[in-house]
């Protein structure tokens, strides 16, 4: 099991201690009765992946960069909370042409892993 704790694994020479707990905070306040703990692992090495159990939802240096909180907060409720609204985090992004964009989340295979990158990627 598991799905009911998070893991922030974030840079401390990166200084990116700030941003790791303001993600916490964010996940605890929209999960509250979902999630156990979410706990801030220091690392080296510009290291900074998100958790859920032992799946890897984000990976800086796999999805390029740091998640926005709403993309985020969809990959952890597809995990924790499948039913669960999120309000305006649930709206679909879509690009000027109309076209729906890809989340990190809806492009992961059951290991956490992205299954496929999305097309111009």
């Amino acid at each position: 099991m598991g799905d009911d704790r998070v893991t922030i694994t974030y840079c401390t020479q990166c200084r990116w201690l700030l941003r790791a707990a303001w993600y916490a905070q964010e996940l605890l306040t929209t999960f509250h009765r979902e999630l156990r703990e979410v706990a801030l692992r220091p690392a080296t090495g510009g290291v900074f992946t998100v958790e859920v159990g032992d799946r890897v939802i984000w990976d800086r240096g796999v999805d390029g960069g740091f998640p926005e909180i709403t993309v985020l907060k969809r990959a952890v409720r597809d995990l924790v909370a499948p039913d669960k609204p999120l309000g305006h985090s649930d709206i679909a992004h879509t690009s000027d042409d109309g076209a729906a964009t890809l989340v990190a989340s809806e492009a992961r295979n059951g290991n956490g892993r992205h299954a496929q990158e999305p097309a111009g990627s």
